[in-house]
């Protein structure tokens, strides 16, 4: 039996997200995720691009290259080579995504982030989600400002060809983004679907719902020893 806590569940689906990606740039936002990506490189993604948010490709010892944003801008997002992985106070059963303000956007209740660059990542390369806290205010029928576009908008504005919307993780499970529907590829260990379910507005697909595989042993020393040993992570998810 793993003693693994629910927060190192997290990290390790974060970290499933990456699988496959082979050598693209990791945009991981958030700390969860940015263990996540750092895991997935140390284990089975050897060839994933993580950046120090500034100008250098880094490894967690080394500088390995120059990448500043706007090469970024100009080289990468356009030509689908990065994975981001970002935060969501809103999703819909459309697959749209609100960090924008919550509310009517000409008098909102409350002011978010703004767009950021959720249009353009979300049109233009693979784009993942982290909710630490999975509820029905995060979970809705309807965004109140669409900021992520998802699947019906992309459809209808024609830009389906490099729209890649791919996973949320969140602290109760993972679900998989589709345009026939949200469906819940897993729960985490502690958590039932009633709970997801209960905790989400719209419907979910659980038919092949399974249990979050936990992390390894080798995983586990990675994460408690070498990237995160104060715990952070356990701040974020309890």
């Amino acid at each position: 039996m793993s003693d693994a806590t629910r927060a190192e569940v997290a990290v390790i689906a974060c970290a499933e997200l990456f699988r496959g990606d082979g050598e693209i740039l990791a945009s991981p936002m958030g700390l969860i995720p940015s263990l996540g990506a750092r895991l997935a490189r140390l284990t089975f993604e050897p060839d994933l691009l993580l950046t120090d948010g500034e100008a250098c490709l880094v490894t967690d010892s080394a500088v390995e290259g120059w990448q500043p944003f706007r090469k970024v801008l100009d080289t990468v997002v356009p030509h689908g080579k990065r994975h981001v992985v970002m935060g969501a106070n809103q999703i819909d059963r459309h697959g749209n995504q609100n960090i924008s303000a919550i509310g009517d956007h000409t008098r909102p209740k409350k002011q978010l982030l703004g767009m950021r660059g959720a249009p353009g990542n979300t049109v233009n390369h693979r784009t993942s989600y982290w909710v630490p806290r999975h509820s029905r205010r995060v979970f809705v029928d309807e965004v109140d400002v669409v900021c992520g576009v998802g699947f019906e908008r992309a459809r209808d504005a024609g830009v389906e060809r490099f729209h890649d919307l791919h996973r949320v993780v969140t602290n109760l499970g993972v679900l998989d983004l589709r345009p026939d529907g949200i469906r819940l590829l897993s729960v985490h260990p502690g958590v039932s679907v009633d709970d997801v379910v209960e905790n989400t507005t719209f419907e979910l697909d659980v038919t092949q719902a399974v249990e979050t595989r936990l992390p390894s042993a080798e995983e586990l020393h990675l994460l408690r020893d070498v990237l995160d040993p104060k715990s952070l992570r356990d701040k974020e998810v309890r």
